[in-house]
């Protein structure tokens, strides 16, 4: 195992290079970059754009500029030469690109992900400030997914063509028709105070008086806050384990194994828990960790945005918009990092549930 893991880690530095060179690359060749973005400012709310980036230097040379000068960028027609060769020099993007890629992933290798181009923070303390809202919302919604899923998974396939299979196969499909984001605009309508019921939060991940709370005070006020948007996501991603949990289970009990505990005269409660489970439950156990990336990447961005929580979805998609290279590139970074760990933690997961399972003899 020792060996695997080894070979698993080394092979994630040219993944981690490949992925990072492939979106610099995605990213630097799209229009409007955060020249463009300073710019746009610049026109439309005068001098203080600059003050953000530049200084007073900055601001003299937005000052200086007469209209006619045209600069490289379509958003950066009729500003003056010297103000865009000073922001290209603020934001590093007067080295060529194989320069700044490099230099970057030199930075990345040792964590240091620099400042954000528009919050005037580093990047490390966004990602800390946003991180805990994203985590809560990743434990608790894969938390309660698959005390949903596997127990529901288990039965349907006990009960397989039975009437409860039948309708609870009605509520599998309406988890695989209807995304996440969708039932969080049907919770907020109806208990958010958007038509209906006014009783759950609609802003933040705590209240603004937590600070003055008791200590079970504060837990209950987390709680309240959570309850719509991890509701949101648990209803968006049940449906997929539960059919994974049924058809794993399905195989096993069909197996010779099975039948030879039923002609014992074994009770199919102790050949469930004692020879289906374990089997059955190796591929839905080791897929955890994946899980629990996938929703925490992906699964609670549009959840943040409805539910106003400042999250690193929120971030991400924020740092794009704005083309905030350091923020986008950092937490992709970050993201993919701990992905390609997670994948590696899977398999290790796999191997010691059971030990026959050999990932070295496969790749010999």
């Amino acid at each position: 195992m020792l060996n695997y893991v080894a070979r698993r880690l080394l092979l994630l530095v040219p993944t981690l290079l490949g992925i990072m060179l492939l979106n610099f690359i995605i990213v630097q060749a799209a229009p409007g970059g955060p020249v463009d973005q300073l710019i746009w400012q610049l026109k439309h709310t005068g001098v203080g754009a600059t003050a953000r980036v530049g200084g007073s230097s900055a601001m003299e040379a937005s000052g200086s500029s007469g209209g006619n000068a045209a600069g490289e960028s379509k958003g950066a027609r009729g500003v003056d030469p010297v103000l865009l060769k000073q922001l290209e020099v603020q934001f590093g993007l007067d080295k060529p690109l194989h320069e700044r890629f490099f230099k970057m992933m030199k930075n990345y290798i040792l964590f240091d992900f620099g400042d954000s181009f528009y919050r005037d923070r580093t990047v490390v303390e966004l990602v800390k400030d946003k991180l805990p809202v994203s985590i809560s919302l990743g434990l608790w919604s894969t938390l309660f997914i698959y005390l949903i899923s596997i127990p529901l998974g288990i039965k349907k396939a006990v009960k397989d063509g039975s009437r409860f299979d039948i309708w609870s196969s009605l509520a599998v499909v309406i988890g695989y028709a209807v995304p996440g984001f969708l039932f969080a605009v049907l919770l907020v309508v109806l208990f958010a105070g958007g038509s209906y019921f006014n009783i759950f939060p609609l802003r933040g991940i705590v209240s603004d008086n937590w600070e003055e709370l008791s200590y079970f005070g504060k837990a209950l006020d987390y709680l309240w806050h959570m309850a719509l948007p991890v509701t949101a996501l648990v209803i968006g991603g049940f449906a997929g384990l539960t059919m994974l949990t049924k058809n794993s289970f399905m195989d096993e009990i069909h197996k010779q194994y099975i039948v030879t505990a039923r002609a014992k005269g074994l009770t199919e409660r102790a050949i469930l828990i004692k020879h289906a489970f374990r089997n059955a439950m190796l591929i839905v156990v080791a897929g955890f960790p994946q899980a629990f990336i996938s929703i925490f990447f992906t699964g609670s961005l549009l959840i943040e945005v409805i539910f106003s929580l400042d999250g690193l979805g929120l971030l991400g998609f924020e740092a794009a918009l704005s083309r905030d290279y350091p923020v986008m590139f950092g937490t992709l970074y970050f993201y993919t990092l701990l992905g390609l760990v997670m994948n590696i933690v899977s398999d290790v997961t796999l191997m010691f549930i059971d030990p026959r399972i050999d990932f070295e003899k496969r790749e010999g």
